[in-house]
């Protein structure tokens, strides 16, 4: 009997999704019993020309992990997405941009006169940047476009699952892969972690107050916090009322507030904007000058906030001015731009 054929890609991301096929541990020996790897580049020796000479459709799903940042992603993209009959985003950046999509707050100028000029570390006095295309010697090289705006897979291509979380959590992982073998697969579309916040599995549930209220915030590296009390209760920037839950609530456990890694429930529109309408209903103050002060350790809103899902959120990056007007017109209409 055939086995199904999985497919694994990395595109912007730091790697870490691959962790959570690793952190199968011995289970990841039933795994490869069940289904043949196909395409795997960080584990395995495979090649552009081994996808592009797949059947369409040939494997049963391919999982993508990162989100995309150039032209050879997209096109990678687009070409496991005619070969895969399902296409799961795997993991924040995926799924919503995550850490990657921060970039959106800089176009391409900024990040490479960041990178490659004004860096501490960095000695370019003739101010050479990368070129897409060199010749040199009867000899052309050519590197990817690297595009002004981090998109998601799902701005990209069609997409069929998301598994969430930075990484994706293991059993969500599991229960993915068993799923598609099993052929009991939910609704195209589904997020494949529990629809309710990430509160409803914290240890800490008990102990969270039925109204709070913050006077002071507090950043988690400055305090030790009390390893048994709901830490939003406690003024720490917890995220976890705005994030879906299905990780364990592992973050919480080691003592550390949620960062918002799964995302938001499906009754969420804008994560960010969630978030920051929580906090707002919770924080003490009756005048603008007490509310600023117990704001004052949000040094980095954008980053608390939207840290994974900036691309995906209703912002999507900051405003562009574009020189041409056609592109600007397009850009405050709401117009997804590479």
């Amino acid at each position: 009997m055939n086995k199904p054929k999985v497919g694994f890609y990395w595109c912007a991301s730091c790697g870490g999704c691959e962790e959570s096929v690793v952190d199968l541990a011995e289970d990841i020996l039933a795994v490869a019993e069940a289904i043949e790897i196909v395409l795997w580049p960080v584990a395995m020796d495979f090649k552009r020309s081994d996808v592009e000479a797949m059947e369409d459709g040939e494997m049963a799903v391919c999982f993508i992990n990162g989100a995309i940042r150039t032209s050879e992603q997209v096109e990678m993209a687009e070409l496991l997405r005619r070969k895969a009959q399902l296409i799961v985003a795997f993991g924040s950046c995926a799924h919503l941009g995550g850490i990657p999509g921060l970039a959106n707050l800089f176009d391409r100028k900024s990040i490479f006169d960041r990178a490659y000029v004004e860096s501490q570390s960095t000695v370019n006095p003739e101010g050479t940047f990368p070129q897409e295309v060199t010749r040199l010697n009867g000899h052309t090289v050519t590197l990817p476009r690297f595009y002004d705006t981090v998109r998601t897979l799902g701005q990209t291509i069609p997409v069929d699952y998301t598994i969430p979380g930075c990484p994706p959590p293991v059993k969500l992982f599991q229960a993915a892969v068993e799923a598609v073998l099993s052929g009991n697969l939910p609704p195209k579309g589904t997020v494949l972690a529990p629809d309710v916040a990430l509160c409803e599995e914290c240890p800490r549930k008990a102990t969270k107050p039925d109204r709070l209220s913050i006077k002071e915030l507090k950043r988690p590296h400055l305090v030790i916090a009390d390893s048994e009390v709901c830490l939003l209760a406690q003024g720490l920037m917890c995220l976890g009322p705005a994030t879906r839950s299905g990780c364990g609530a592992v973050c919480t456990t080691g003592n550390m507030p949620c960062t918002g890694c799964l995302g938001p429930t499906t009754r969420v529109a804008d994560f960010g904007a969630k978030a920051l309408s929580g906090l707002a209903s919770v924080v003490e103050g009756e005048d603008d000058a007490t509310i600023e002060s117990a704001m004052e350790v949000l040094v980095d809103p954008v980053g608390t906030f939207y840290r994974y899902s900036l691309p995906g959120s209703l912002l999507h990056r900051k405003v562009r001015v574009p020189e041409n007007t056609d592109a600007r017109e397009s850009e405050l209409a709401g117009g997804v731009k590479p």
